[in-house]
């Protein structure tokens, strides 16, 4: 048999990037398990998580924050993609520590699509002695995960979600301007990594204005029930998976 011309093998190579690409688009939409969402963070995406389930879409596997908000909703308008959603927020963590997992808890899970927030812990702990942070060192370990995410998942879409605190509880003045470092450094690791940004600080701070900061975020970090519900509202509008 005659070896293949450089236009034949080029054709062949096209046909073979094209069925891949067909395959991908038809797993998605038959709810295999590439139709994965992940979500990763801190105490405030684990929300009182069972961590002892690992399995997609559990009430309990998702806690009671906006994760689970959000898993509702994007799987009762969407059910022909039969969306696995996992959370595996770990509270107290810091970017430090997202990096420290990320192999096993993000990675190997293969998601097709991955929403992180990360930050605030980065200076809270640093503020109480337990930590020491830098908006620079938290930009830089951030970028140096997201790159990392691109080379070993290929086409995964990422969500950088924005740090936000609001000034009531453990949130004082002693935050600031330090804290808007780490909002203005996360959103210069999204856009480094083409990642979808979803803004939260300013929501916050319109919303506090109509009604006061502790119906949002009662310690001015955690949120309430409508805090989250606010948040699952602003990620849906910037969201498109």
């Amino acid at each position: 048999m005659m070896p293949p011309t450089r236009r034949e093998f080029l054709a062949t190579s096209a046909a073979i990037v094209a069925a891949r690409s067909e395959w991908s688009r038809s797993a998605v939409q038959s709810g295999s398990p590439q139709s994965r969402l992940l979500f990763q963070g801190d105490s405030i995406t684990d929300a009182g998580r069972d961590r002892s389930i690992v399995t997609a879409n559990g009430l309990r596997a998702l806690g009671g924050g906006y994760p689970l908000l959000l898993v509702g909703m994007l799987r009762e308008r969407r059910p022909d993609l039969d969306l696995q959603v996992f959370n595996r927020g770990i509270s107290g963590n810091t970017v430090d520590d997202l990096t420290a997992r990320w192999d096993a808890d993000t990675v190997a899970m293969k998601p097709t699509a991955i929403s992180i927030l990360i930050g605030v812990n980065d200076i809270w702990h640093t503020l109480s002695g337990n930590y020491k942070g830098t908006p620079e060192k938290y930009e830089a370990g951030y970028h140096a995960l997201l790159k990392v995410t691109r080379t070993a998942l290929p086409g995964v879409k990422l969500i950088v979600m924005e740090p936000f605190v609001l000034r009531v509880g453990a949130v004082d003045a002693g935050w600031f301007p330090e804290f808007d470092k780490y909002r203005a450094a996360a959103r210069r690791v999204a856009s480094e990594a083409s990642a979808t940004f979803v803004d939260l600080h300013d929501m916050f701070q319109k919303l506090a204005n109509k009604s006061s900061p502790g119906y949002w975020a009662a310690d001015g970090v955690h949120p309430t029930i409508a805090g989250h519900a606010a948040i699952a509202r602003q990620w849906l509008e910037k969201v498109r998976l």
